[in-house]
């Protein structure tokens, strides 16, 4: 049995997947910079 077939074998316990649409991740990390960029200029620390 090699690495492969035993993480093959493996159970999913509900985890992120890797095969997802990694855009989805972009634009959400990119949203969530521009809210914290938008929050930090209001409060003027910066």
């Amino acid at each position: 049995m090699t690495a492969h077939t035993a993480s093959a074998a493996r159970a999913r316990t509900g985890g992120p997947k890797d095969d997802g649409p990694k855009i989805v991740e972009q634009i959400a990390g990119w949203v969530l910079v521009a809210v914290i960029a938008m929050l930090v200029t209001q409060l003027g620390l910066l």
